[in-house]
């Protein structure tokens, strides 16, 4: 069964784990929320982070994969634009324990204020970091311990991990890849 759209009406947790959504949608606490994507802008810059974080397959056995379910509360479940998780969490349907990372990518009608909500639960639920790109002012907001920064850096590290990606490569990429 497919649906779409948010609803205003209680969902049980069972019936939102056995409905396809196209797009797929966040549950929280009963209810459903639309998730904003699907321009070409968005989806280059997924693949560019793809590409460019897989050299952690090899290092850390860490595989960067875009829009899974993530549960991050008994009552919660978000679909970030992207992220990174550890060979383990690929045999279950859900990723159910903390990602290395989250990464979303705003979309023009996404607002950095509802972004950092959202990002709220997966720094809650024990990610050590989180990612927010901006591709309309190609700016970009890391989230980690509490802080919330913008990064103003030439190179975004992965702190826990050692590991950095050079924006500049990284937007270049992106708009590569629209040629």
């Amino acid at each position: 069964m497919a649906a779409t759209a948010a609803s205003t009406h209680f969902i049980p947790v069972g019936e939102y784990l056995g409905t396809v959504y196209r797009p797929d949608v966040d549950y929280v606490d009963g209810l459903l929320e639309e998730r904003n994507v699907g321009e070409v802008d968005h989806g280059l810059l997924q693949r560019a982070l793809v590409i460019m974080l897989a050299a952690l397959e090899e290092t850390h056995g860490l595989f960067a994969i875009p829009e899974i379910r993530v549960q991050v509360g008994p009552t919660r479940f978000r679909v970030p634009d992207l992220c990174l998780v550890d060979e383990g969490q690929l045999h279950e349907p859900i990723i159910r324990n903390p990602p290395s990372l989250c990464v979303e990518v705003l979309s023009r009608r996404d607002s950095i204020g509802g972004m950092r909500a959202r990002c709220q639960d997966y720094l809650a639920m024990g990610v050590p970091e989180v990612w927010i790109f901006d591709t309309q002012t190609v700016a970009v907001y890391r989230m980690a311990s509490g802080l919330f920064e913008q990064v103003t850096t030439a190179n975004l590290a992965l702190r826990h991990l050692d590991f950095e990606i050079n924006l500049e490569k990284l937007f270049a990429k992106a708009r590569k890849s629209a040629k």
